[in-house]
């Protein structure tokens, strides 16, 4: 039946493989490097802060109980296993508590993905440097994050979560680059890995399987690299297949163009950006227009009688569903929970995701005074801006104060300066890593390019961290 119906765009997968096998380190732009090492330094602390939480550590005595061929390691356990199981484990961890990075257009949270997948890799061959390691980071970026874009939103509102279906080409690319493969195997690895995908968007109401959508992508864009090396074929036409394919399959209303736009020059990998609460990005703009509200005109919780939210389609399906206390991942996607939150203490924080905090009372006694609804204007303005809202409060005493949030702080467009991502990471890694190895890594990261070997970063991150029970 495939072919029977026409391709749309005709040797898509193919020209994305082929300039994945060609592109060199002195082809990517300086400013897109820097991008790549914030995302490194920030995607080892979110990892390594989602070690430590339950979910993650379901899948990691998993892995360690089964047993393997000890390449690669678990980080912050002290524990190694097989290449596809630590970065099961891994990418489960840095998708673990909605902090990782963000890429708007495609939705996708390549440092969960990516940077696991590249540190097994390097652990595992030794000859391999930082220089590789960016450059087969900046590459899995950039081709996933362009099947993202054109997969589009619908993808998203058809009930598929991006982080586990577009994300497994940014595993896989990333491990392709690593492991050299050629146009022909890289095309492969590809169309194993659109096999690959997986990941349903009613996670979001309240389930641990989120978090394993994206160690399942990268275990399983890392399978397919390994199998298209030994000659294993995937659909050479995955991505622009008419029937079938990955665009057509998941999405109602792809933009296949968007796969090809520019490449080489207008770097995808270059329009990450990253969150500063632990929770869904699309939330962050409101977030920063409630706080603003609160901090400059000083206000407390007694004092609002009603809260007004105006935020495009994407974001009302997104976060706008009547919030229940039904787990931590429910309270970090819901919008009405965030805001709450956000009044009472003028800020949200890791320590307001917890199992205790989650079914408060006093937070929950403040959620019928938010109002949430749809906003023509901002629907209108397109995808770029999927993120914003209007936000409007009103007082017991009758004043009204408001704020309009395009681009949420941390965004490429609002974009925090690396002593920010710095700051965000050793916020995560605190009470997990010493002093001296925390600044080490930041360090390390900050000259991944110049590099002969990345064994350093693999050390520290391999380590048990303190709050765990030593292995």
């Amino acid at each position: 039946m495939s072919s029977t119906l026409p391709s749309l765009l005709p040797g898509a997968t193919h020209d994305l493989a082929r300039f994945a096998a060609a592109i060199r380190f002195e082809d990517i732009p300086i400013d897109v490097v820097e991008r790549i090492k914030l995302s490194l330094i920030d995607g080892l602390g979110v990892c390594l802060q989602g070690s430590t939480l339950p979910w993650t550590r379901i899948v990691h005595d998993i892995a360690h109980e089964e047993g393997s061929k000890p390449v690669a390691s678990i980080w912050g356990s002290g524990h190694r296993t097989s290449l596809t199981n630590a970065v099961l484990v891994n990418s489960t961890a840095g998708h673990a508590f909605e902090m990782d990075d963000i890429h708007k257009e495609s939705i996708i949270h390549p440092n969960s993905l990516a940077v696991p997948v590249a540190l097994a890799l390097a652990e595992a061959d030794p000859s391999l440097n930082g220089r590789d390691v960016a450059l087969s980071l900046a590459v899995g970026y950039e081709v996933g994050l362009r099947i993202g874009n054109a997969a589009t939103m619908s993808l998203f509102l058809n009930g598929f979560h991006p982080q586990g279906t577009s994300g497994a080409f940014v595993a896989a690319a990333t491990a392709g680059k690593l492991l050299k493969l050629d146009t022909e195997a890289m095309q492969n690895a590809l169309g194993i890995a659109g096999s690959m995908a997986a990941g349903l968007m009613a996670a979001q109401e309240g389930a641990m399987v989120k978090r394993l959508h994206a160690g399942r992508a990268a275990q399983g864009g890392l399978l397919a690299a390994l199998l298209a090396r030994r000659g294993f074929t995937g659909i050479s036409d995955v991505v622009e297949a008419g029937y079938g394919g990955f665009l057509s399959a998941f999405s109602r209303t792809p933009n296949p163009p968007r796969l090809l736009e520019g490449l080489g020059s207008d770097w995808e990998a270059g329009k990450v950006g990253f969150k500063m609460y632990p929770n869904v990005t699309s939330i962050h703009a409101a977030l920063d227009a409630l706080r603003s509200i609160l901090i400059e005109e000083d206000l407390a919780a007694s004092d609002i009688r009603e809260i007004h939210v105006g935020c495009g389609h994407m974001t009302f399906v997104h976060t706008a569903w009547d919030y229940r206390p039904a787990g931590v991942t429910a309270a970090q996607m819901n919008m009405y929970y965030g805001l709450s939150v956000m009044v009472l203490r003028k800020d949200v924080s890791a320590a307001d995701y917890s199992e205790a905090r989650i079914a408060d009372p006093t937070i929950l006694a403040f959620i019928p005074k938010i109002r949430i609804e749809e906003d023509a204007e901002l629907e209108g303005k397109g995808p770029a801006f999927r993120h914003a809202a209007r936000l409007r409060v009103l007082t017991t005493d009758r004043r009204t104060f408001t704020r309009e949030v395009l681009h949420r702080r941390g965004s490429p467009e609002n974009p925090i300066a690396r002593p920010d991502v710095e700051r965000k990471f050793k916020s995560n890694v605190d009470c997990l890593l010493e002093p001296g190895a925390r600044n080490r890594l930041v360090e390390l990261c900050s000259s991944l390019e110049t590099l002969q070997s990345v064994a350093a970063i693999i050390d520290i991150a391999a380590a048990p961290v303190m709050s765990r029970i030593p292995a």
